[in-house]
């Protein structure tokens, strides 16, 4: 029972993933988590006023168990399973999100100037996560996936435009990392 509850190695879990991935292909399914939303937009019967969410979302009751066993699975990680003393952070890191005003996490796996109930009093925390959800939105279904569906799926099944969207997804990243996150936090 204890190496579950240990962290595992990068090429345990990515064996796991292609694992995952080869019998999703077997079996004609494709994985990727923004598919989900069209899902429950149809559920809620959206498909009746936008042709975009008329289509059978029965078909995709598998991906909607995905979705919830991610969920339970991240609670249970976190409630019964985390240890926040065996995460160790580089101190440039730490002195770099300083500068940033913030707070290396003591004790916790994430800081709370970024995660803590407490930043929902700001207006501007509020419009900070108000757009930052507009625009993974609107960048998931014009990028036709999201990062797990391009990624972990796409590069998979060899698609050229999941290439381009995982190329395109790491620059933004990098961007927003290190010109963007400056200019907003401060």
């Amino acid at each position: 029972m204890d190496i579950i509850f240990q962290t595992w190695s990068w090429y345990v879990s990515g064996f796991l993933i292609g694992i995952i991935m080869l019998a999703l292909i077997y079996f004609g399914k494709s994985f990727g988590m923004s598919s989900n939303l069209r899902s429950l937009c149809s559920m809620a019967g959206l498909g009746k006023r936008v042709a975009f969410f008329d289509f059978d979302w029965k078909a995709q009751r598998w991906n909607l168990v995905v979705v919830l066993g991610a969920m339970l699975g991240g609670f249970v990680a976190v409630h019964f399973m985390s240890d926040p003393s065996n995460v160790s952070i580089n101190p440039s890191t730490i002195y770099q999100l300083a500068q940033l005003g913030i707070d290396a996490p003591e004790g916790k796996l994430i800081p709370d100037a970024l995660f803590a109930v407490s930043i929902l009093e700001s207006p501007k925390s509020i419009f900070i996560l108000l757009i930052g959800g507009i625009l993974i939105g609107f960048g998931s279904r014009y990028a036709g996936g999201c990062t797990s569906g391009h990624a972990i799926s796409g590069l998979s099944n060899l698609q050229i435009p999941s290439l381009k969207a995982v190329v395109g997804f790491f620059i933004g990243g990098l961007i927003m990392a290190h010109f963007l996150l400056p200019l907003i936090l401060n």
